[in-house]
């Protein structure tokens, strides 16, 4: 008999959003839909650890156009409290914007595609779940409508967006195509796996690459990553932090259930050309770092750097390989995500004293922040040491696992080594941000951290901590969610 109650997250937070724009309507202080949609989400992800799917078992829903298991679940975990730090960030940011329901709303309706996406099982599904999220997105970077950039920056990323989709629907219907008509998931891989010379002929090229380009679109791996860096230094700060550590997760979790186990089970191998796309991509994330003055954009391209670590695993494709991609990106969306919601703070902080925005990320802003806002300043240094790997963190941990399983692939060494080097090589931005916090003179006074924020962010770092501090629970997640897929 089949279990709806595992769709208990999905159903709660559409009915939420729904509710928001009805109370929306008759609300003049709308600052209670942010309490709403806190609630929705926390609801949610009690459902996920209830529903014991996190560690093992897997049930398909809905005529088998869904599945849950644990690479679902770990993944909902990920988008259900990302979307819950982004909210509490928001009560203060969007407090006096009369356009709440609106925000809120949107902000749940992109947290269930993410969801649909991570619990595809059929082709049609994950389409319909990957544009919810991307409608929702492309709006939510543009919110600040008086602001010119973040208009600007939602144009571009609904451009280049809309394009990705399209290249990602080609390669769908070529998928369809070649399999003779299917559309769920297992029974394309199976008839791959019966018939795996579709794969390697002409149309077999052409699939297998427009799929590439369509994943690497929304998982930003350059050269298909033009669009990360504008949208993030231009979008509202705490959408920002849910495009970095929530949208981009979106891409990985679906690139895992379709790219990864048909490219197995098919034996296609194409290990090396993910190997240099994931050498490209850390690289010149990491390069093009180092001259960034803008905070937001420092870590639009670190989080292009991290992208290429966590595609390492569809390199090595092993349990252990692709839970350390899993764990990294979950780590990596507290990482991120936290780091945004401080950098969020300095714009506060700015807007405060000056009025205006332009520039409010720069990195001479941040200087003295240890002493004009210690809570953010701290937490902002644990976040950069952890995106660098240091330990105890959930960056260490996560890149431990994933170098480790390609150290140990033979082959594959020099990658490992190279994805050390690039570690190494964002510490140097890495640490000149926590110099201008700690070393430098402060630029004013000491300011009132706002609440929410300081909620937020403070929940994002004990989540870096303890995965860091305590890794064992997170990584049998990852590696039950990898085996979940049937990566062997």
């Amino acid at each position: 008999m089949t279990d709806y109650s595992l769709i208990i997250p999905e159903a709660v937070l559409s009915a939420s959003a729904i509710l928001v724009i009805l109370l929306g309507l008759v609300l003049k202080n709308k600052r209670s839909l942010a309490v709403i949609s806190a609630a929705a989400l926390l609801v949610s992800i009690i459902a996920i650890f209830v529903s014991g799917k996190l560690t093992g078992g897997s049930e398909e829903l809905f005529y088998r156009t869904m599945v849950v298991d644990p690479l679902s679940q770990v993944f909902k975990l990920v988008f259900a409290a990302v979307t819950l730090l982004t909210v509490i960030a928001s009560i203060r940011y969007y407090r006096d914007h009369p356009n709440q329901d609106e925000y809120y709303a949107l902000l749940l309706f992109a947290t269930v595609g993410m969801m649909l996406a991570a619990s595809a099982n059929d082709i049609t599904t994950l389409f319909v779940g990957f544009e919810l999220a991307s409608l929702s997105t492309y709006v939510l970077a543009g919110f600040d409508k008086k602001n010119a950039f973040s208009v600007e920056a939602s144009l571009k990323y609904f451009l280049i967006g809309s394009f990705s989709s399209a290249i990602l629907l080609f390669g769908l219907s070529l998928v369809y195509g070649t399999s003779g008509g299917l559309t769920n998931i297992p029974d394309i891989v199976k008839f791959y796996s019966e018939n795996p010379a579709m794969l390697t002929g002409a149309i077999g090229v052409i699939t297998i690459l427009t799929l590439i380009a369509g994943f690497a679109f929304k998982m930003a791996l350059v050269p298909f990553h033009m669009w990360a860096p504008d949208t993030y230094q231009a979008a509202p700060d705490v959408v920002a932090a849910m495009l970095a550590a929530g949208s981009k997760k979106m891409g990985f979790v679906a690139a895992f259930r379709v790219l990864l186990l048909a490219l197995i089970v098919a034996k296609v191998d194409i290990r090396f050309t993910f190997a240099i796309l994931a050498v490209l991509t850390m690289t010149f994330g990491n390069l093009v770092a180092i001259s960034q003055r803008s905070i937001k954009r420092m870590l639009a391209y670190s989080s292009i750097a991290q992208a290429g670590y966590i595609s390492m695993a569809f390199v090595v494709m092993s349990p252990l390989a692709v839970g350390g991609g899993i764990l990294l990106a979950i780590g990596h969306a507290f990482m991120k995500g936290g780091a945004f919601l401080a950098v969020a703070v300095v714009t506060y902080m700015i807007l405060s004293d000056k009025k205006d925005s332009q520039g409010a990320d720069h990195l001479d802003n941040f200087a003295g922040l240890g002493k004009r806002a210690p809570v953010t300043a701290f937490a902002l240094a644990v976040f950069a040491f952890a995106l660098a790997g240091i330990p105890p963190t959930a960056g260490f941990v996560g890149k431990f696992v994933l170098f480790s399983a390609t150290i140990e692939t033979p082959g594959y060494i020099w990658l490992a080594v190279i994805a050390i080097l690039n570690s190494a090589l964002s510490l140097y931005y890495y640490a000149r941000l926590v110099k201008y916090m700690y070393v430098l003179p402060p630029a004013g006074d000491r300011i009132s951290e706002p609440i929410p924020y300081v909620a937020a962010i403070t929940l994002a770092l004990l989540v870096v901590l303890i995965i860091g501090l305590y890794p064992e629970p997170f990584i049998d997640w990852s590696v039950s969610a990898a085996n979940a897929i049937g990566v062997r």
